[in-house]
């Protein structure tokens, strides 16, 4: 019947939600009543699946080697800089000098040597000499070149060359020529293992100095340890979540409790993960550390759909055969969470997609499609046999727990008092017919009777706007503060050598840049004054190691003039690099010859910039300012250093799948925005989702955690986290038909908020045992997931609850179809009294 002054369109678009929504039930219903009839099918072939994939994950399982191709930008300019430098200067040319750092870091052994508070480790040689000869005399070593610094130096008081009084610190790098080659890339391998353990053993000897050791594969090393000492600890968590589902899942109603189905929504959501695992490495992928996250971020998906079903299980009609209890539990759930799961593929496969430019969000999301899918599926499947199994024996009036038959009341009231309350129905005393025999859950207990009166009352609403006020400020406030996390350690063990040595080096070398390489790859007019003009410019503010500045000095100091090509190219190749001291500059010019006529195509300078503590940020900021002026200058050059390549548009690249996630996100929603059950439900669905993201991001920030993968893994997370919990609550709200928006929120609290509860309370509780894993990946996950579940449960169960009763969607036209409906019936009993006055009772 259309509603006066309704438009035809709005008429029309009701009518499509609606279908679409009563098709979408009723193919749930079917699906529920075909696994309710063939429970021994849907139960044994995931099963099977994870027998066959599981197997296959423990024989083809690998850990992934290459941490920059984990962690770095995959499509950088840094990469495309370090082969140019690579085709120009290779590394096996570099023969006679070798400074911090090249274009490749190759294979190398770091230590820095640190003498106690107070202590000059100048005067500390004897010490240095012995652990410097102690590397040189090892075996299977390769010619290694050597650089070294100091830190925390001392000059001389108003000197004006710049003496050193003393030094607290000295680092030496020891690099291995490997040329490339697979043989002597494992010589190096064997090399570096055993200059850390004789750095260990040299420590032990030399009390007096302190010694932190590096080498090429410790950052690996560090990083892939995190999954290592993760282990136990997921193993804690696994049991903390299975002892929260079961004990969330009891009533005392030994006939109505379902402990088992708990436990086994969650054993149901571990086989799809280790069918998932088995599926990766079938595919020929590598374990990494960042992978750590799935199995918390496939749980707390997975456990929403079994708590939703079996809530939905306790709203059925308990006077209905099991089956079809199970088939509208499946309409009435399944709807809602296919949506979710659906948003969950969508996101993860935006994040898979090839703009994402970091491997390991990429290879994380791609595992997580797999993830969600099969967890659907396991959920649909397996979960629904052991649902219908669950609802078989209630129905024959088994015990929940030991399986056994539940005995009479006549027969209880003879036994002890331990014996009725273990073997007690809970409603034997009241009608088999009871409208809803589950409310003694006491999780429903408690929000029907206790929650839902305190949140919706008048004197509590200003103190939950005062509360969302300073959620948003601090919000807000942390968003402005967003910083990059470019810097590695990040996602290392925090108890590892490679922790401290990277403390270390920041508290006493921060005060200087990496060596940067200055690559001009095209001949340039060198002895032109204004060419020279020009590079010193660009050198200016740097400290530079530079051929050019040398020569230019040699040529004043010696009295020659060279103003001409020839001269200038003569005297350099004949005098310049013939002396001692200049003949490693020979490494860094290449020369051309045509005729009898010497070129100079190609050069390379070192620059080193000055820094504070904040040093990774300076570098960045040096490396944008340097490369727009290699488009504007007429000099052609790059700049390059090793860790350029994990820095490059670092922050870009991150940000981008969360974007490109989150902007799918509301394109879905934006797109179905007519389709769905109601328009004003997805409008408060983005809003709130919006407001989640937006303080997970900010408190996070706020809370010292940087944007690093691993942080925008979890970042995406949120997104269909909040949707999980926030759509079912919001779609039930715009949808009841109580007279009043506190009547409709306490509905729909009391229809969702005991599977929105017990989720959220899993997976926080699940969280716990990462606290107790030493390494920085695993301590960024619990932060991040941590503020996703408590800013979801804030925004469920005290945020949405009070700011519903303020804003649409209004209830008042529900309101007066049942005044009308009252006054139809009304008026149908007088007439009925008119015309039959003697039987008034029976109207």
């Amino acid at each position: 019947m259309r509603r006066p002054g309704a438009p035809a369109s709005w008429i029309w678009w009701r009518m499509l939600r609606q279908v679409l929504r009563r098709g979408l039930q009723s193919f749930c219903h079917r699906l529920g009543l075909c696994v309710s009839r063939h429970p021994v099918f849907f139960l044994t072939v995931p099963a099977v699946l994870t027998i066959t994939f599981g197997l296959s994950a423990l024989n083809r399982f690998q850990p992934e080697g290459d941490l920059e191709r984990l962690v770095a930008p995959s499509h950088s300019l840094a990469k495309i800089e370090r082969s140019l430098a690579s085709s120009l200067f290779p590394l096996d040319q570099s023969k006679s000098q070798l400074y911090s750092d090249l274009h490749t870091p190759g294979r190398y052994g770091r230590v820095i040597l640190l003498s106690p508070p107070g202590d000059n480790i100048l005067l500390q040689a004897e010490g240095i000499l012995q652990t410097h000869r102690a590397v040189l005399e090892m075996k299977d070593g390769r010619n290694s070149f050597i650089g070294h610094q100091l830190g925390g130096v001392v000059e001389v008081p108003n000197s004006k060359d710049q003496r050193v009084k003393s030094a607290r610190a000295i680092q030496i790098t020891y690099y291995l020529q490997t040329y490339g080659s697979a043989t002597q890339d494992l010589i190096g391998e064997k090399w570096e293992n055993e200059f850390c353990k004789l750095m260990r053993k040299l420590q032990e000897e030399h009390q007096d100095l302190q010694l932190y050791s590096l080498a090429s594969f410790s950052l690996w090393r560090d990083f892939h340890k995190s999954s290592i000492l993760a282990r136990s600890k997921v193993l804690v968590s696994l049991m903390l979540i299975l002892t929260t589902a079961t004990l969330s899942s009891s009533m005392k109603d030994c006939l109505r409790g379902k402990p088992f189905l708990g436990l086994l929504g969650v054993l149901t959501v571990c086989i799809s993960i280790i069918t998932a695992a088995g599926i990766f490495f079938i595919t020929d992928g590598k374990y990494n550390s960042t992978l750590l996250g799935i199995p918390f971020f496939a749980m707390g998906h997975g456990t929403k759909g079994v708590f939703e079903l079996l809530s939905g299980w306790r709203r059925t009609k308990e006077n209905l055969p099991f089956k079809d209890r199970v088939a509208d539990a499946y309409s009435d759930v399944m709807v809602t969470y296919t949506m979710t799961s659906s948003l969950y593929f969508i996101t993860f496969g935006m994040g898979a997609s090839p703009f994402t430019n970091i491997e390991a969000v990429k290879v994380f999301c791609q595992n997580m499609c797999v993830s969600i899918l099969l967890n659907y599926f396991y959920i649909f499947s397996f979960f629904g046999s052991c649902l219908v199994f669950a609802g078989q024996l209630e129905q024959n009036r088994y015990h929940s727990i030991f399986c056994c038959k539940i005995p009479s009341a006549e027969y209880l009231d003879r036994k002890p008092v331990w014996f009725q309350t273990v073997m007690s129905d809970g409603h034997q005393q009241t009608s088999h017919h009871e409208t809803n025999p589950y409310q003694h859950h006491f999780i429903q207990h408690f929000l029907r009777e206790h929650y839902n009166e305190w949140i919706t009352n008048i004197y509590v609403k200003p103190f939950v706007v005062i509360l969302y006020l300073i959620y948003a400020s601090f919000s807000f406030m942390g968003c402005l503060q967003i910083s990059d996390g470019a810097n590695i350690i990040n996602l290392l063990a925090s108890d590892s050598p490679s922790i401290s040595y990277a403390m270390v080096q920041q508290k006493y070398f921060s005060n200087y840049s990496p060596v940067i390489g200055f690559y001009v790859y095209e001949p340039l007019e060198y002895w032109n004054n204004s060419v020279q003009e020009d590079l010193r410019r660009l050198c200016s503010g740097f400290t530079a190691v530079s051929w050019v500045e040398q020569y230019y000095q040699f040529l004043k100091v010696s009295n020659i003039s060279a103003n001409n090509k020839s001269d200038f190219i003569s005297v350099l190749q004949s005098s310049f690099l013939k002396k001692p001291e200049f003949q490693h500059f020979r490494n860094d010019i290449i020369f051309s010859k045509a005729g009898d006529e010497s070129n100079i195509i190609a050069s390379r300078l070192y620059l080193v910039a000055r820094t504070s503590r904040d040093k990774q940020k300076e570098v960045i900021e040096v490396l944008e300012k340097l490369r727009p002026l290699s488009l504007s200058k007429s000099i052609r050059f790059i700049v390059f250093n090793p860790s350029f390549v994990f820095m490059d548009h670092y922050s870009l690249s991150v940000t981008v799948p969360v974007l490109i996630a989150g902007f799918g996100v509301l394109l879905v929603l934006i797109l179905t925005f007519f389709l769905v059950i109601h328009p004003l439900g997805n409008f408060w669905l983005i809003l709130s989702v919006t407001s989640i993201e937006l303080g997970v991001l900010g408190l996070m920030t706020l809370w010292n955690v940087d944007m690093d993968c691993i942080s925008i893994l979890c970042l995406i997370y949120t997104f269909n986290f909040a949707i999980d919990h926030c759509a079912p609550l919001l779609y039930t709200f715009v949808l009841a038909t109580e007279h009043t928006r506190t009547q409709c929120i306490k509905s729909s609290l009391q229809e969702h908020g005991t599977a929105i509860l017990q989720n959220v309370t899993s997976f926080l509780i699940g969280l716990v045992p990462l606290l107790f894993v030493p390494s920085n990946l695993t301590f960024t996950l619990f932060k991040c997931l941590l503020l996703t579940g408590s800013c979801t449960l804030l925004h469920c169960f005290v945020i949405l609850p009070v700011f519903l009763t303020f804003f649409p969607p209004s209830k008042k036209h529900h309101k007066k179809k049942k005044r009308a409906k009252r006054k139809e019936r009304e008026e149908i009993e007088c007439i009925e009294i008119q015309e039959n006055p003697d039987h008034v009772t029976t109207v």
